[in-house]
């Protein structure tokens, strides 16, 4: 992608109306903020939800919403075909084409179909088409499911290289509290760092219709920026609000501001993209030599291991204490961990997740 590119993922409460339908003109909003950002530059990649809300309006007859799997499955393959219609309208009336990309976390955690989905987005762009992203939910297992697409826009956004990711939802952005619970909650205009008390901030949804809420957000934000990538939580509803999420002016939203380093795209992989198969837990020696020197994890500094790991899936690497420190591809399996060479992650594959 070019220098100058962003991700943009709507939330589900944006995407519909009250009523479940969708919601046109938001995406008409969006589409016109797409074009205007094409024309100074930028490349453009739409990551969708709604498909659930919107396939159960049409299909529901004003039932109650299903909570089973199965079901909301079956309903999101009614919605989709819904969505995307939607999108192709709303983009048409600019002449645009849309092309419909839909990921499940296997795309992520496999290397090469990670970079055959890498290739696949670059080759809409190539071609001048939006590509509008979104869960393959029709058909993926409850027990690998992203959860949430907030995380699949963060990893979207790593997979092509994105310099900016825009979250737009139903709030201002990130506040200092739940407004429904404190009126004198404000807006946070900059967030430099993500730390415990500004996870702690961050309230779950309540809107009965989305499967994130801002604690994803700001999840998906901690993702991103440690990617390099510049974040925004923007309401979507907003005059521009696109445009003016990536404005600059931290007047608009919430900023999350992006690590002086960015992590090489291969070790961004591994941290946020690749599901962990088991843990290690090292001890002080070990941690220091990861955290201080960049020494590869070696066999005698693993205290403790736990996971049903083989040779080269991802493991997370825990302190002394317990707490998270790194994440990395193992080079042996939990069935022959103490035979074979001492190196049990290289250094060329573990990520470290925290500032010593």
């Amino acid at each position: 992608m070019t220098s100058r590119s962003v991700v943009v993922k709507i939330g589900t409460t944006s995407v519909t109306d009250d009523r479940g339908g969708v919601a046109h003109d938001v995406l008409a909003s969006v589409a016109a903020d797409v074009v205007e950002l094409r024309t100074r530059g930028w490349s453009v990649v739409v990551v969708t939800s709604g498909a659930i809300t919107a396939g159960w309006a049409d299909v529901g007859a004003g039932r109650a919403r299903p909570t089973d799997s199965t079901t909301l499955q079956a309903v999101s393959a009614v919605g989709q075909p819904l969505l995307m219609d939607a999108w192709r309208r709303a983009f048409a009336v600019h002449r645009l084409s849309v092309g419909q990309v839909l990921l499940a976390p296997l795309d992520f955690s496999h290397r090469g179909q990670y970079l055959h989905a890498r290739s696949t987005l670059a080759a809409l762009a190539a071609l001048g088409v939006v590509a509008v992203v979104n869960e393959n939910d029709a058909v993926a297992d409850e027990e690998i499911r992203f959860g949430d697409n907030d995380r699949l826009a963060a990893l979207v956004a790593n997979l092509v290289t994105a310099s900016h990711l825009v979250l737009l939802t139903d709030t201002p952005g990130l506040l200092t509290a739940d407004p429904r619970l404190d009126p004198s909650a404000t807006l946070i205009d900059v967030v430099t760092s993500i730390d415990t008390d500004l996870e702690n901030v961050a309230g779950a949804s309540r809107s009965g219709v989305g499967s994130g809420g801002m604690a994803s957000k700001v999840a998906a934000a901690r993702m991103a920026t440690w990617s390099g990538v510049t974040t925004v939580i923007a309401p979507a509803r907003a005059t521009n609000p696109l445009v003016r999420a990536l404005g600059g002016s931290h007047d608009f939203g919430t900023t999350f501001e992006p690590r002086g380093e960015r992590l090489a795209a291969r070790k961004a992989w591994i941290a946020f993209a690749v599901a962990s198969a088991g843990v290690l837990r090292v001890n002080q020696g070990a941690l220091e030599a990861l955290e201080h020197h960049g020494r590869s994890l070696l066999r005698v500094g693993v205290d403790s291991y736990s996971g049903d790991f083989v040779d080269g899936d991802a493991v997370e690497i825990q302190g002394p204490r317990g707490d998270l420190v790194a994440k990395g591809l193992v080079r042996v399996s939990a069935e022959s961990f103490l035979e074979g060479d001492d190196v049990i992650v290289h250094r060329d594959d573990l990520v470290l997740l925290r500032r010593p």
